[in-house]
């Protein structure tokens, strides 16, 4: 089968011929069915400090998948072939699907494992399945588990990107009183769509509404020191995006509105199982662009190049 593979930094995406995986015990072959496009591909591509989760080259990448399990290894009874999966990224010895020994979705197929492997529901399609495993996962866990969204809270949201319009929505549904911040004008036109109780350039902008929660899913320091800024007493303020890996702050407001300050990564198994049940009511669908395996290469030259509005998910027949 054809990967498209990674060989080191600066270095383009390569077309390889593959084997086939085939299920050892406690593992299942899925054919891929879609595959989203992250950013991080373009972090992992242009930054020399990600070599560090590439032992072993070259390595399939695509960590974000949804497929149809096609082969079932021993010890794996509670699976059956035509089993539809979404694939959380991140197994237990610390890699993720793309990443260190396990290949990821850039390919027809890949091996998975009961540590990453979720039903996929039968009312959502396999590009939001696919979207759900990092973008969705990401952003329901940062504002759901770890910021704690619910009925009545007033809650900001830092970024309107493939993350934020999950963390905002996911807000909204679960009956939040959202806020958004969002520089660029396109995703602002989706605040009717999302449910938003207000959006403007910076979340500064929301000072007088007493937020509880905020969360920054943009990541740009800026953005961190604004969100702090915002803050009302008592509130929390949740780390998520990566924009910038420092920032400068006011302490002032931390000691004085008594805030605490928490950092978010990824998420589990059952925050997707949650996100999947929000996707089955038909009220989450943030936007996507389909693409072909063939385009991956260009979908990430488009991302580092800037200003996409919603997730590439390459769709394989």
């Amino acid at each position: 089968m054809k990967a498209w593979q990674f060989t080191g930094t600066n270095k383009p995406l390569e077309l390889n011929e593959v084997p086939e995986p085939t299920a050892g015990p406690g593992e299942v072959v899925v054919e891929v069915k879609a595959a989203g496009v992250c950013h991080s591909d373009v972090s992992a591509l242009d930054d020399p400090g990600w070599m560090a989760l590439f032992p072993t080259l070259p390595r399939t990448m695509g960590h974000e998948n949804a497929g149809v399990i096609v082969e079932v290894g021993e010890d794996m009874d509670q699976w059956s072939v035509g089993d539809r999966v979404g694939l959380a990224p991140v197994m237990s010895d610390g890699d993720a699907l793309g990443y260190g020994k396990w290949d990821g979705g850039f390919a027809q197929k890949l091996v998975a494992t009961s540590e990453n492997l979720v039903r996929l529901p039968d009312e959502v399609p396999f590009d939001l399945g696919a979207m759900a495993t990092d973008a969705g996962l990401t952003a329901y866990h940062a504002i759901m588990a770890v910021g704690g969204a619910r009925a009545g809270m007033r809650v900001g949201v830092i970024g309107l990107g493939g993350l934020g319009y999950i963390g905002a929505r996911a807000a909204v549904l679960s009956g939040a009183e959202v806020y958004a911040a969002e520089v660029n004008p396109e995703p602002q036109k989706l605040a009717d769509e999302i449910g938003l109780s207000g959006v403007a350039a910076s979340i500064d902008a929301f000072k007088d509404k007493n937020l509880e929660l905020i969360v920054d899913y943009a990541g740009f320091g800026t953005t961190t020191a604004a969100g702090i800024e915002t803050l009302g007493e008592f509130g929390t303020f949740v780390q998520v995006g990566m924009g910038k890996l420092e920032a400068h702050i006011n302490t002032y407001p931390i000691i004085i509105n008594q805030l605490t300050i928490k950092g978010s990564k990824s998420g589990t198994r059952e925050d997707l199982e949650g996100i999947y049940e929000l996707m089955k009511t038909g009220k989450l669908n943030p936007p996507m662009n389909h693409i072909t395996h063939g385009d991956i290469p260009d979908a990430i030259d488009k991302l580092r190049a800037g200003g996409v509005i919603g997730r590439f998910i390459a769709m394989y027949e």
